[in-house]
């Protein structure tokens, strides 16, 4: 429990060894660039107005280029928002003792506290960061299995997972629309997993040296998170750029299992996070993914002469073994994605 950075970092004056990033790696002057104004904010409520192909277009615009977008007025409401960004923060405030029965490195259980990555031990070089992870679909199969402190932590969870499953789909068949695919497409087993991370972030002696997170892509099919202060960070046109955090809004991104099903006309977003000195943030992170045993493969319909296909198909669970193995590579495109190209 010693290695959790909420029980002992508030304690340091100095970042320790096994958190400094090589030079050529850490953010440096970069942890307050400027924020990348190129990421629309898309007003969902506008969908069911004669602005909806319009809204759709630039969702694909976005998802092409940047592979990351907004959205606001989603159907979560603000009031769930507060009280689950509340309740982890309370979570990761609590006395050690009450968090050390969560505290494991196995992977493989359905719930967790763990520190940096997904292994402390062989991580190497540590990030700056504590993550709650659970799996939360279906609902009634796993939700014993979690926390009951802070007060309400099941119940609220609960409704919010249910409410970030519904936006999920949402979001995926706005996508589908966009691609020319029929509607409830990634409906099944393509979007069978379900898992929520909560990433806490305490405050830094000296951010230039630590990472959050390094840049990478994610694994899975969508993204959707929602953050309150500075800290994710997109990587464009061979620079870090700062995502603006908009009170209430989920930050859509796109990641390397839709960029393969889309046959490259969706962008996997490269991004990562930095700290800040003052204030520990921390965002909550919805992971949807398909089944480890769905073959992933570019949809045919948009496979073409002129379009041929990009990637060979493989299981999900294959894909996430590669990536998995290469960790450890340069800084780039996924190693995982490009060890899948045709």
């Amino acid at each position: 429990m010693s290695t959790l950075l909420s029980t002992w970092s508030r304690n340091v004056q100095s970042v320790p060894a096994n958190y400094v990033f090589p030079e050529d790696k850490r953010p440096g002057g970069d942890i307050a660039a400027p924020v990348c104004k190129d990421i629309p904010v898309i007003d969902l409520s506008r969908l069911d107005d004669r602005d909806h192909v319009e809204i759709i277009q630039q969702i694909m615009k976005a998802n092409h280029d940047l592979g990351m977008f907004q959205v606001t007025n989603h159907g979560v409401s603000e009031e769930l928002m507060d009280e689950t960004m509340n309740l982890f923060k309370d979570f990761f405030n609590m006395p050690a003792e009450d968090k050390a029965m969560h505290y494991s490195e196995d992977g493989t259980k359905g719930f967790r506290l763990y520190t940096s990555g997904m292994n402390y031990i062989k991580d190497g070089i540590n990030l700056w960061k504590d993550t709650v992870r659970h799996i939360c679909h279906p609902l009634e199969a796993h939700i014993q299995s979690w926390p009951e402190k802070p007060a309400r932590y099941r119940e609220v969870v609960g409704v919010y997972s249910v409410e970030m499953r519904k936006l999920s789909l949402r979001i995926l068949d706005l996508i589908c629309e966009g691609l020319g695919v029929e509607l409830g497409y990634f409906g099944d087993e393509l979007s069978k997993l379900h898992e929520l991370a909560a990433h806490h972030y305490p405050p830094c002696p000296d951010p230039r040296l630590v990472l959050g997170f390094g840049g990478h892509t994610d694994t899975n099919l969508l993204t959707l998170l929602q953050q309150d202060m500075y800290g994710l960070q997109i990587f464009k046109d061979g620079q870090w750029l700062g995502v603006e955090p908009i009170p209430h809004a989920f930050v859509i991104n796109i990641c390397d299992q839709l960029e393969v099903i889309s046959n490259g006309k969706l962008k996997s977003a490269r991004h990562r996070v930095v700290t800040n000195t003052n204030v520990a943030r921390t965002s909550l992170a919805t992971f949807i993914s398909p089944s480890l045993e769905s073959i992933i493969e570019p949809e045919r319909a948009l496979v073409s002469a002129s379009e041929p296909q990009l990637f060979k198909s493989f299981r999900f669970k294959e894909y996430r073994d590669t990536y998995i193995a290469n960790l450890r590579e340069p800084k780039g495109t996924s190693p995982a994605l490009e060890a899948y190209k045709l």
